[in-house]
C-alpha cells in the first residue's frame, strides 16, 4: 500500500553572506565550468553531465567520491529570475538523469522543491536557500525534516566552498 501523499513538509532554511558581488554569486550558480568546482558535499567532486539553464531545463551532475564511485543529481528548473532567484526541483537521478531514491534513506523525498534568493548587501551577497518536500509521502516529510541538522552542516560545506570557489574570481 502506498502511503498518502501530504504535499509539503515544513521548510528548510538558510542565509549566508558571502564576500562578492551578487552577479558573481549568480554565475557560480548558473554556470556549469563554476558548478563544477564548489557544488556538492565537501570531499566529493562533481562531474557536470548537462546544464541547460531555463525554465523546464536541467542541471544534471555526478558527485564522486574518492573512491570513484559516483552518485547523480539532478535540478529542473521551475524559474530564473537573474540575478536574483532560482527555483528548481531537485532530486537524486540516475545516469540518464532520470530522479530516483536516496541510495542509503529509502523515506527520503523523491523530489524537493529549491529556492535560492540573492540580494546585494554593501558589495556582498545575502543568500537565501530555502527548501520543501514536494508532493511527499507524511514518512517523507518527517524523514526530510529530521534531516535539518544534517543539512545545515552539508550545505555549510559547500557554501564554504563557494567561498573558496568565489575568492579565486578575477574581481577587476
Amino acid at each position: 500500500m502506498t502511503a498518502p501523499l501530504t504535499g509539503e513538509s515544513a521548510e528548510f532554511h538558510i542565509e549566508r553572506l558571502i564576500d562578492a558581488p551578487r552577479e558573481q554569486v549568480w554565475q557560480a550558480h548558473t554556470q556549469a565550468e563554476h558548478l563544477a568546482r564548489w557544488w556538492g558535499p565537501k570531499g566529493l567532486g562533481l562531474r557536470v553531465l548537462s546544464l541547460d539553464l531555463r525554465p523546464g531545463g536541467r542541471f544534471h551532475y555526478a558527485m564522486v567520491a574518492p573512491d570513484g564511485s559516483e552518485t547523480y543529481g539532478r535540478f529542473v528548473y521551475r524559474e530564473i529570475l537573474a540575478p536574483a532567484r532560482l527555483v528548481w526541483i531537485n532530486s537524486f537521478a540516475d545516469a540518464a538523469g532520470e530522479a530516483v531514491r536516496h541510495p542509503m534513506a529509502p523515506d527520503w523525498p523523491l523530489h524537493m522543491r529549491v529556492q535560492v534568493d540573492l540580494s546585494e548587501a554593501d558589495g556582498r551577497t545575502r543568500l537565501v536557500l530555502r527548501s520543501r518536500t514536494l508532493d511527499a509521502s507524511a514518512a517523507e516529510c518527517a524523514t526530510f525534516e529530521a534531516g535539518f541538522d544534517s543539512m545545515r552542516g552539508g550545505f555549510g560545506g559547500t557554501y564554504d566552498q563557494l567561498d573558496a570557489h568565489l575568492a579565486t574570481f578575477n574581481r577587476s
